[in-house]
């Protein structure tokens, strides 16, 4: 062996070495004997009071409440391209929840993405936003959970595969897609610009699900609010710095607070894993706080989204699907998908329907559209689901005529597209 190809091999070697210590000091773990809390968390009532109002910013019940289970004892499934990761049980009982957690092992948490013992926690609980949260705030949440009725849960196990189970490879994700940071509020904008800012990137996590993710499962400039689509779920989350999407940046302020608190706004509705947010989250927020949200949004800088064309469909597929719709959809949607006021979203012109994803177009055929009951309309129209009416090339050939009829010019669906969304 040359000694040319012995001083590669060691210069490799001592590479691979000091990436590695570089990655096990960038994610060294914290000894909770030596984290001392600067200072008890006094729960008083005004303390707690804030606490379940951020808990309401952050959506936390949506996670850590399993479907039957008690409310913020965990074991609700969130499905990853990696695996099942279950939330965890957040109630005061000593031995399952946060019963022997102080505030500072909160704190660190929701800050550094570590528990209590030290162990580095898997992203799907999305630290990545929550290290903007402020330490007063952290506290808060913290007395309110700690004021809940304690519940014996024990924390279901997680199945991620491996190696994206083991430490090692969380520690080499959070090497290269994590920073911690607390907001710091930005001169020269507004107090309602930065309130929303804060809200939108910290506690509301907005850009989990409205930011594209790699192969790793990282958020793409999740700052940018550019839309993705949600892994498992397959639904798409709009951009929201898009007109041509979201429209946010577009429309006016009181469209874009209606849907929040209302769950509807005209033309438009919230469906899908948007309606539990608005449901459980955003409807009890203040006026100034979903305000603020939405002038942090239209100040997003716009993104230049393209103009997709639709391809040429043949006629005959067209009849198709104009004669389902005819029979399926237009005795709500109307006969030139004008819609109904107050009942079911126009079709014609909607930006939903123009999307150039079908995604959320697929899944509502297939499973129905639900707007959330809110305060702000008890009572929404929904849309009941057609999986057991309609075959997949039928559902295929509705959806193109609607993405093509009255002025809509959006790709066609095909089959394959039903068969991956479902």
């Amino acid at each position: 062996m040359s000694t040319r190809y012995v001083r590669l091999i060691a210069g490799v070697t001592l590479l691979a070495v000091a990436a590695a210590a570089l990655t096990l000091w960038w994610n060294a773990p914290v000894d909770s004997q030596l984290a001392i809390e600067t200072g008890s968390v006094i729960a008083t009532p005004e303390l707690m009071a804030r606490g379940a109002y951020l808990a309401q910013a952050g959506n936390c019940a949506s996670c850590h409440t399993a479907r039957g289970g008690a409310a913020y004892a965990g074991g609700s499934g969130i499905a990853t391209p990696f695996g099942v990761v279950y939330s965890s049980n957040l109630t005061p009982d000593p031995g399952t929840g946060l019963g022997l957690w102080s505030a500072e092992d909160f704190w660190r948490a929701l800050h550094l993405g570590r528990s209590r013992d030290g162990h580095m926690l898997y992203p799907a609980f999305p630290y990545t936003s929550y290290t903007m949260v402020t330490r007063e705030d952290s506290d808060a949440l913290f007395a309110y959970l700690r004021g809940l009725k304690a519940v014996e849960r024990p924390n279901t196990p997680h199945t991620i595969a491996f190696p994206y189970s083991s430490q090692a490879a969380l520690a080499i994700w959070r090497a290269l897609y994590f920073r911690e940071g607390v907001f710091v509020p930005e001169s020269g904008k507004t107090p309602e610009w930065n309130r929303g800012a804060y809200l939108v990137r910290g506690l509301g996590h907005c850009g989990e699900c409205h930011s594209a993710r790699n192969a790793f499962g990282a958020t793409q400039d999740p700052l940018n609010l550019q839309g993705g689509l949600i892994p498992i779920q397959r639904a798409y989350a709009p951009s929201l710095s898009s007109p041509m999407e979201a429209g946010v940046t577009a429309q006016d302020v009181e469209k874009s607070v209606q849907l929040l608190k209302t769950g509807v706004a005209l033309d438009r509705s919230a469906t899908g894993p948007m309606a539990e947010v608005v449901y459980r989250s955003t409807q009890h927020l203040t006026d100034y706080d979903v305000r603020a949200m939405v002038h942090y949004l239209k100040e997003l800088p716009r993104q230049q989204t393209t103009m997709h064309s639709a391809a040429s469909v043949p006629a005959s597929d067209i009849l198709v699907g104009e004669k389902i719709y005819a029979l399926r959809c237009a005795g709500c949607h109307g006969e030139h998908g004008e819609g109904a006021v107050d009942a079911y979203a126009p079709l014609s012109g909607n930006r939903a329907v123009n999307l150039f994803s079908a995604a959320n177009l697929i899944q509502v055929v297939l499973r129905g559209g639900y707007p959330p009951a809110t305060q702000g309309n008890p009572r929404p129209y929904g849309m009941p689901p057609f999986r057991q009416t309609l075959s997949d090339a039928e559902v295929a050939a509705v959806l193109t005529y609607i993405r093509q009829a009255w002025g809509n010019s959006a790709p066609a669906v095909s089959v394959l597209d039903v068969i991956q969304h479902q």
